[in-house]
């Protein structure tokens, strides 16, 4: 801390939306001179104090102070114009433009309302070199890297003399080198006495930038701590929210079996990776087992799985299906090599809301069979019957639209739609997110199911006693990296896991 008053504070900050109290009394401060890192699991809160500091959303109650002084910005350009600049995970800037139109964007120094390009491009290229950064100030933004653009952004927020500098998940698309050199400029702008508030889900990064940490969890204030102070394992468990011991699972269910891994492997991944998103990554799964992957929002999770499911293309390894070198270049592709995915966000990647619960059910067959052959009516009621009764999908009418379902039953048509389609390996993100604990239950029970009648399922949870109540193997992932497969079996349980999470170890190295 550079001085003893800070330079922002948000008192009993409260916000909620229908149904939903987003942010409950919340406090954060930030110093000058500091990076304070805003740490929480999804729906902690994060994304909502930030729009509430750069006046996107209003507040219900509590206070904004900046520089001794009570503001209320109306919008983030007002909250710009204090001195209060946010740089996104998504770069808000017009990539056809210059690098200097983009700095200068609004602002241009003009003379009898003509821009005077010549000093544009030179504070351009100033405000640049402050950065460690020489680049052709005249190119467009789009030729350059994701990291160089953010660092344009940088450059812009600064140019107006902010105070507040707002980074949101600014590594999420950046490499190693990038990360590094994004840190050189946020250390070079801490020591000219900007406070810096840093959001991300990356450990490793708070501990190598960060001087001080704020944690949130379900909308409410954990706790403000010096990082030298909070070791990683305590922070972790502030934003899980239950001591490690509490951890254990408290239903009395047996841990599963772990299951033949005799014969070909039905899917085997070596080394593969996709560069800013997963680090290259071996993991092997075989019929009638189910493998768990575990780590923190952020971790690579889902990146792994649509990697599997073709979503995204690899750009390092090899991927084997039944023995058989295989490129998943497509959905499709993978689909007709029997792999399945529900995705973790179902109302954005997973139903079709205008569709009904019939329509819904079919698509990723029909995908399959292409639209040029369209499934037969009857053969679609006898589908969409059996699954209808199966999982115990309610309003039992196929023809309401699915929008109209709860969660969990939106969630059941999710997991026919793959079902129908016979997979061997069905990849579940967070099929139990957010339904209620009916459902949920029923989900783990068909889960269990799959398995015994010889399917293989990826399953992926936050909620570590799902992944131990139903996996035979869990792969551990921490910052984009595999960090630790451990079969399922009696010295493994939610500290353990919990603890590689925390410390990073190794395949060879796990703590137990």
């Amino acid at each position: 801390m550079t001085g003893s008053q800070p330079v922002l504070t948000m008192t009993g900050i409260s916000r909620s939306f229908p149904g939903v109290r987003a942010l409950d009394t919340v406090d954060l401060r930030l110093f000058a001179g500091e990076v304070h890192a805003l740490m929480g699991e999804n729906g902690a809160g994060k994304s909502t104090l930030i729009k509430v500091l750069t006046g996107v959303y209003g507040v219900d109650s509590g206070t904004v102070t900046l520089d001794g002084a009570q503001v209320s910005f109306t919008g983030p350009m007002q909250a710009t114009s204090a001195g209060v600049s946010t740089v996104y995970q998504e770069v808000n800037l017009c990539t056809n433009l210059s690098v200097a139109e983009n700095i200068f964007i609004g602002r241009e120094p003009r003379r009898l309302g003509a821009v005077r390009w010549g000093e544009m491009r030179r504070r351009a290229r100033a405000l640049l070199a402050r950065l460690d950064l020489d680049i052709d100030v005249n190119a467009q933004l789009g030729s350059f890297s994701l990291a160089v653009q953010q660092l344009v952004a940088i450059a812009r927020a600064i140019d107006i003399e902010a105070r507040v500098l707002v980074l949101d998940e600014p590594t999420s698309s950046l490499d190693a080198g990038e990360v590094a050199q994004l840190f050189r400029v946020m250390r070079q702008l801490r020591d000219e006495g900007i406070a810096i508030l840093f959001v991300t889900h990356f450990l490793d990064q708070v501990y190598a930038v960060a001087d001080r940490i704020t944690v949130l969890r379900n909308g409410r204030l954990v706790g403000e701590y010096a990082t030298r102070e909070l070791p990683q394992l305590s922070l972790v468990e502030k934003m899980i929210g239950k001591e490690l011991r509490v951890l254990e699972r408290l239903d009395g269910q047996p841990r599963a079996e772990v299951a033949a891994t005799a014969g070909v492997p039905l899917l085997d991944a070596r080394e593969l990776g996709r560069r800013s998103a997963v680090a290259p990554f071996s993991l092997t799964i075989h019929e009638g087992e189910v493998v768990g992957l575990a780590g923190l929002l952020g971790s690579g999770r889902t990146e792994v799985a649509r990697l599997l499911f073709g979503a995204d293309r690899a750009d390092h390894g090899e991927l084997r299906v039944r023995g058989t070198p295989t490129a998943l270049r497509s959905p499709v592709t993978a689909i007709d090599r029997g792999v399945g995915f529900c995705s973790e966000n179902r109302r954005a990647e997973g139903i079709v809301p205008e569709l009904s619960v019939r329509e819904n059910m079919i698509l990723a067959l029909q995908a399959a069979r292409g639209w040029l052959r369209p499934i037969p009516r009857r053969r679609q009621d006898e589908l969409v019957e059996r699954y209808v009764q199966a999982l115990s999908i309610r309003p039992a009418d196929p023809d309401v639209p699915v929008a109209n379902l709860s969660g969990g039953n939106q969630q059941k048509v999710l997991l026919a739609r793959w079902l129908i389609t016979e997979p061997r390996l069905l990849i579940l993100d967070e099929p139990t997110r957010g339904i209620d604990i009916g459902a949920k239950t029923e989900i783990q029970r068909l889960v269990a199911q799959l398995s015994d009648g010889g399917m293989a399922v990826l399953f992926i949870s936050a909620e570590l006693e799902e992944v131990l109540r139903l996996s035979h193997k869990i792969a551990v992932l921490r910052d984009r990296e595999m960090v630790a497969q451990l079969t399922n079996d009696s010295s493994v349980d939610a500290d353990r896991i919990m603890r590689v999470i925390a410390a990073g170890a190794t395949f060879e190295g796990v703590p137990s």
